[in-house]
């Protein structure tokens, strides 16, 4: 019998889990994107500036999927919530209840911090994802809308003077 443990990803993980972000972004058709590197990823989990953290799934000692996620707050609530940035299971491991089990222990360490809320994106067009969120008792915030700054325009608007 598949023995299958999340944990906390450490250290020495980082070549995994930046292997499962090229593989996530190569599924999304994103892969023109994934420009991040092992040093940046190790940097952002483990450096001293903590950005993120991660549960690492792995069945029979592999690595085969992961949830990265990262504080934020409300104003509205006064509480903390969680963003979950990343869910990803491999092909060869799918249709094992991992995504679930990794989606499970997000929510308790939400619950755990005094958390109120975890949210996440999903691109509209990844119908298997969004079946998946939704039979986990999700819903999707329509009445929101996501903008983005980078590149020129985030450069752009941080030359505006101060006052």
């Amino acid at each position: 019998m598949a023995q299958l443990h999340i944990t906390h990803a450490e250290a020495h993980d980082v070549t995994a889990i930046h292997e499962m972000i090229s593989e996530l972004s190569d599924h999304l058709g994103l892969a023109h994107e994934m420009v991040s590197t092992e040093g940046e990823i190790h940097n952002a989990l483990f450096g001293p500036q903590r950005q993120a953290e991660v549960l690492l799934a792995r069945l029979d000692g592999a690595a085969v999927g992961f949830a990265l996620y990262y504080g934020n707050y409300s104003t509205f609530r006064g509480r903390c919530g969680i963003h979950l940035e990343d869910l990803y299971v491999r092909p060869q491991a799918r249709g094992l209840n991992i995504g679930r089990l990794l989606l499970a222990e997000l929510a308790r360490i939400t619950l755990e911090r005094g958390c109120t809320r975890l949210e996440w994106w999903v691109l509209a067009e990844d119908a298997q994802a969004v079946a998946f969120y939704e039979r986990m008792g999700a819903g999707a915030k329509d009445e929101w809308t996501v903008f983005r700054l980078r590149g020129d325009s985030l450069r752009a608007l941080a030359d505006i003077p101060p006052a």
